[in-house]
């Protein structure tokens, strides 16, 4: 499934994390106040499934034949860097104005090192954290990319750097909820939490 399609559907998705601290706490989408109910034991049922994958992602790392395998990364998952390097190669003009790939490939890269290797998680409920807070940091780090380059980012894409922050704002998001919704462990995708080690 394309990281589009996953975007689509995810960003239609009310995600609420759990019990979060004030520390911990961002801004996350509100869902109408009638069916805040709804959507709260909706999370609760998805963290006790999630959980259950995170606990037997843990078998599998604590069994001895398991090791870690080398790290690979394909970027920004779901065909979006390699989509963005096919368009690039095969139409100059796109590589001329946007770059051989996205100017947020090293998030991809980051969030694929902390997925990769999960090892060090003491039980279920801190793999689930760990991979929550490896969301949170890629969403932050594809909106800090246009913090950090926005005066040349938007020249190069002919924008407002208010209308290039409003882009890259909305396209965390979007990568936030296309990984918060397929990447749990032992879901048999290549760029599931954990896929250092065998799937569950």
């Amino acid at each position: 499934m394309s990281f589009w399609v996953l975007s689509g559907v995810a960003l239609q998705l009310v995600l609420l994390p759990e019990n979060l601290s004030a520390q911990q706490s961002e801004a996350i989408p509100e869902a109408p106040a009638t069916s805040m109910m709804d959507h709260l034991e909706l999370d609760q049922w998805g963290r006790f499934w999630e959980l259950m994958a995170h606990e037997r992602l843990l078998a599998v790392i604590a069994a001895p034949k398991n090791t870690l395998s080398p790290f690979t990364s394909d970027g920004c998952s779901g065909g979006f860097s390699s989509s963005w390097e096919q368009i690039a190669g095969y139409w100059p003009g796109f590589a001329d104005r946007y770059q051989q790939e996205p100017p947020f490939e090293s998030c991809c890269i980051t969030h694929d090192r902390a997925y990769h290797d999960t090892t060090g998680a003491a039980d279920a409920a801190y793999s689930y954290g760990a991979r929550l807070r490896a969301d949170r940091e890629l969403r932050h780090c594809v909106w800090q990319t246009a913090q950090d380059q926005r005066a040349e980012l938007a020249r190069l894409y002919s924008v407002s750097e208010e209308v290039l922050e409003l882009g890259f704002g909305q396209l965390g998001w979007a990568m936030f909820y296309a990984v918060r919704f397929g990447g749990q462990p032992c879901s048999g995708l290549s760029w599931r939490w954990g896929y250092g080690y065998p799937d569950c």
